[in-house]
């Protein structure tokens, strides 16, 4: 089940959100701690909000995109660099003839996938770089879209809890004749507070940290497996190729295929 998961999500929601149920139950109980109107206003107004900042394109391919993320574990950059100067080395001693068998071994790296097709039909090398730059700022531009959509809504959310608030004070001093009614308005005055700082700092903006994180390690990750392709195109000696691919990663991540 949790294959593709990134643990480290998984670890850090449950220790957040346990940490805070334990503080609320370890009190008078949860029960004080829900409230559907401080629910809506926060959650609600936060999407509303923004709906205006952004088009509603954005805003839908930002949920898939943001769970694609955290649904998938992080790749290895060190893997990914041996990967590519083992199909370099392939390419060297077989040929490109030899390069429609090796697709079927990378079909979970669709962009690796692509690049190595470009190359199996003798596509001009400088055109596989275009094209693949331009992917790769695709990609990246799009990820980063994503991560700007939800900083954004991180900084309408506590916005909307203050809002909130103003709203349950106008009701609770409206009712001060009524001292049954106080106590819902007082809760809803606070809870929108607690919700709206709930929703940005433990989940809207750790996302968008692990989103920009994410596309980050994928450009570098891509920047591999371009380097590689335009590499077979070349039919470079695949020994430049792990060079170069070395120079693109921190030190504790380097490959040596190659016995020096």
């Amino acid at each position: 089940m949790f294959g593709r998961f990134d643990i480290a999500t998984l670890i850090g929601l449950i220790a957040g959100f346990g940490l805070l149920a334990l503080a609320v139950l370890l009190g008078d109980g949860a029960l004080n701690f829900i409230n559907l109107p401080s629910v809506l206003i926060v959650i609600g107004g936060t999407l509303a909000v923004t709906l205006i900042s952004f088009n509603l394109g954005d805003v839908g391919r930002a949920f898939p995109t943001t769970f694609g993320v955290v649904f998938r574990r992080p790749r290895d950059a060190s893997q990914a660099a041996m990967i590519a100067v083992k199909l370099a080395d392939e390419a060297r001693r077989k040929g490109h003839l030899g390069l429609p068998r090796t697709l079927t071994g990378v079909r979970d790296e669709p962009f690796l996938r692509k690049a190595l097709e470009m190359v199996a039909d003798g596509t001009p090398t400088a055109e596989i770089e275009r094209i693949l730059e331009n992917d790769m700022a695709s990609i990246q531009s799009r990820e980063k879209g994503v991560a700007q959509i939800l900083r954004r809504a991180a900084e309408v959310a506590p916005a909307m809890g203050l809002i909130g608030t103003l709203v349950g004070l106008v009701q609770m001093l409206n009712r001060l004749d009524s001292p049954a009614d106080i106590g819902p308005a007082m809760a809803l005055a606070l809870l929108t507070t607690l919700y709206g700082a709930v929703l940005a700092n433990m989940v809207l903006n750790p996302l968008a940290t692990k989103i920009e994180r994410h596309a980050s390690d994928e450009a570098t990750l891509n920047r591999l497996y371009a380097a590689a392709a335009c590499s077979i195109s070349r039919k470079e000696n695949p020994r430049h190729l792990e060079t170069f691919i070395n120079s693109l990663l921190p030190p504790l991540k380097r490959v040596q295929f190659y016995a020096t």
